[in-house]
């Protein structure tokens, strides 16, 4: 994990129905403390149905040393001993740069050091890179070919322009629907 990276972690936890405005007060609570540690970014937590007790809280802090301090701090002890029986955490995950962000959640690669699953470790930045070239080249092939033809002048913008035209066209093109197909398919030949 990039030491200078931002890193989310991802938690799911079980809670009890009746017990729902306690973890919400609770919750608001461990959100309000990490507030106060240097590099907090930000959280979240949703219940994955209205009848669900599965619960998925995110937090992120600037790098992982930030994020270290948080998470070794007395106060975090301090506030998930005040959770006990109130949450059973099931999965932790811990993602940096753009690994994770175009795939669904993948089965657990084991037990941490507490016995909690953790989540999938992150392919190579190779294998990475190899996908988003996999997808990057066809579509930006595509575009190029296409606007060089059926856009009068094209050709007479500045550079500037054109790269920025384009970056803005593909980007949505390639974050929504070619970066997730792209890694559906090469999990599904084994290459990640």
């Amino acid at each position: 994990m990039a030491s200078n990276a931002p890193v989310t972690v991802s938690i799911t936890r079980s809670v009890d129905p009746e017990r729902i405005p306690d973890v919400t007060r609770w919750v608001q609570a461990g959100v309000n403390l990490a507030n106060r540690y240097p590099g907090f970014l930000g959280s979240g937590w949703v219940r994955q149905g209205a009848d669900s007790e599965h619960w998925h809280m995110l937090y992120r802090f600037a790098d992982a040393s930030l994020l270290e301090s948080w998470e070794t701090s007395a106060d975090r002890r301090a506030w998930l001993e005040s959770g006990t029986g109130l949450v059973r955490e099931s999965r932790t995950e811990r993602r940096t740069g753009i690994e994770g962000w175009f795939d669904s959640p993948q089965p657990s690669s084991g037990p941490d050091a507490d016995g909690l699953a953790v989540g999938p470790v992150a392919p190579p930045r190779w294998k990475q890179a190899t996908s988003i070239w996999l997808g990057f080249f066809p579509v930006n092939l595509v575009f190029t070919l296409l606007v060089t033809s059926l856009v009068p002048g094209w050709s007479d913008l500045a550079t500037a322009l054109k790269v920025l035209l384009t970056t803005l066209v593909l980007t949505p093109i390639m974050a929504y629907w070619v970066l997730p197909a792209v890694t559906r398919l090469l999990r599904r030949v084994g290459f990640l």
